[in-house]
């Protein structure tokens, strides 16, 4: 009896390892989101003041559909949202 009860008891412990495993991961990918939407969105706040100060008419807004893009493409989503500013216009 004593057996099962130990069995039980490691297997348990092994399950609560791999969920504090999954849970860090998914917290690491919670935070990397959210700091890639933060610099994104300096960045785009930096690069509309500076577009704007040298007389170039193309900024890109600062919204949750950016800040959504920033977030889950990174710099991709950067370069994605200039190219949409820059094509629209020319």
């Amino acid at each position: 009896m004593e057996q099962k009860y130990g069995a039980v008891i490691i297997l348990s412990m092994c399950v609560v390892v791999l969920l504090i495993g999954m849970m860090k991961k998914k917290a690491e990918m919670i935070l990397n989101f959210f700091v890639r939407m933060v610099v994104g969105l300096v960045c785009v706040y930096s690069l509309n003041s500076f577009l704007q100060a040298n007389g170039v008419a193309v900024a890109v807004g600062i919204n949750p559909l950016s800040a959504i893009t920033l977030g889950s493409l990174g710099t991709g989503g950067f370069a994605l949202l200039y190219g949409i500013a820059f094509c629209q216009f020319l």
